[in-house]
């Protein structure tokens, strides 16, 4: 490798399914990198190997964290609902920040030590992901149900919440608060906005990044139009939706792989992902 790092996502194993969307490997050339960590509506545990692996709590803005030269990290990123369950503490008290994982497990010592030694970055990931499926606690159903009423393509918003899941506003958002660590609206706002941010991906893997769709994807991650995106943008990343999409282009048309990521966030009422829905080639 020289100076370019590369970035692989993939599903989660089948006993870590029901807490995690997608795990991913990243290794870094010859300088270090800056990884970007948006808002998605979960959390990450991170692992950059030989050292201790970090929790990075569910976010209300953008961040980042270095990588050094030469590193490798594997990492978890965890379904909204998740956190609270696995850290044993409140989700609104991780809310933005980054904790060592000996602050919240026992024995973290040895896994460290196993992750540092294992052969290859694959067999850490999976030893990441054992011990956070053998870590993690039941999720609370009502929040996990709200959690799918919220996602981009059931188009819903919080108002019909309560009375779908025969539950006072307030009392939704305190448990959606413990569970997750962000209100219903909060969390719907980033869940929305990672709709765009999954068009935003497969443009780059798929097109090399065209910004002649942005219109169209705010209308359909659910925004009122472009400009209702662009003051998201602002508030999430601080930057616009162009200058998001050029981001990503420069940062991952060198092969970088967020499919785990994109595709699950683009399906359509018919449950089925964009990718399934191409026609397929003659």
């Amino acid at each position: 490798m020289t100076g370019e790092s590369s970035y692989v996502e993939r599903p989660p194993t089948p006993a870590l399914a029901a807490f995690a969307s997608s795990v991913w490997i990243q290794q870094v050339g010859d300088r270090p990198v800056a990884q970007r960590h948006v808002p998605h509506g979960g959390a990450d545990v991170r692992c950059v190997l030989g050292e201790q692996p970090r929790l990075l709590g569910p976010l209300t803005a953008a961040t980042y964290r270095e990588i050094p030269a030469g590193g490798t990290v594997v990492g978890v990123r965890l379904r909204p609902g998740v956190v609270g369950g696995l850290a044993g503490m409140p989700a609104d008290e991780l809310v933005d920040q980054d904790v060592a994982g000996t602050d919240l497990w026992r024995d973290l010592g040895r896994l460290t030590d196993a992750l540092g030694d294992a052969v290859t970055p694959r067999v850490a990931l999976g030893q990441l992901q054992s011990f956070l499926a053998r870590s993690a606690g039941e999720p609370d159903p009502l929040v996990d149900e709200a959690v799918r009423n919220l996602m981009p393509w059931h188009g819903r918003g919080t108002a019909a919440l309560p009375a779908l899941l025969s539950i006072s506003e307030r009392q939704l958002r305190r448990r959606c608060r413990a569970a997750v660590g962000v209100g219903p609206k909060e969390l719907h706002r980033i869940l929305r906005f990672q709709g765009f941010i999954a068009r935003v991906q497969a443009s780059v893997a798929l097109q090399g990044g065209s910004d002649a769709g942005l219109a169209r994807w705010a209308v359909e991650a659910g925004y009122h139009d472009q400009a209702h995106l662009s003051r998201e943008c602002r508030r999430l990343l601080g930057a616009t939706p162009g200058e998001v999409l050029a981001q990503y282009g420069a940062a991952c048309s060198c092969g970088h792989d967020h499919a785990a990521s994109y595709v699950p966030m683009l399906r359509g009422v018919d449950g089925r992902s964009v990718q399934e829905r191409r026609p397929v080639p003659a």
